[in-house]
């Protein structure tokens, strides 16, 4: 199964990604991403934490990556990243929906 910085990295080259949080929190609430990624390692943790209740409100899958220097690398960054957005998947498409299904079940087995 694709990690998520895989996905990101196939939605930047083939499809549209939005980095950095000010450019992901305007892409959830435009309701224009479909998937948001976001650094567990992010400091101080307020830059981050709005995204997964926005995300929830608007019905967006969101995800905590482990590192935000490898979300920046997929993003296509030389720097650590907060958060992306992806906005078109692109070729991703099939690794999303089966990285999104792993997901909602590793929800429900908490």
């Amino acid at each position: 199964m694709a990690s998520i910085y895989e996905i990101i990295e196939k939605a930047r080259k083939t499809g549209k990604i939005e980095k950095g949080t000010n450019e992901v929190t305007k892409a959830i609430e435009r309701g224009t991403a479909k998937l948001v990624a976001y650094g567990a390692d992010v400091e101080p943790k307020e830059i981050v934490q709005h995204l997964p209740i926005l995300c929830k409100e608007k019905n967006i899958p969101c995800v905590d990556a482990d590192k935000k220097e490898k979300l920046g690398i997929s993003a296509g960054l030389n720097v650590g990243c907060a958060s992306v957005a992806i906005i078109e998947l692109g070729d991703a498409e099939g690794d999303f929906e089966g990285f999104i299904k792993t997901q909602l079940d590793k929800k429900e087995t908490k």
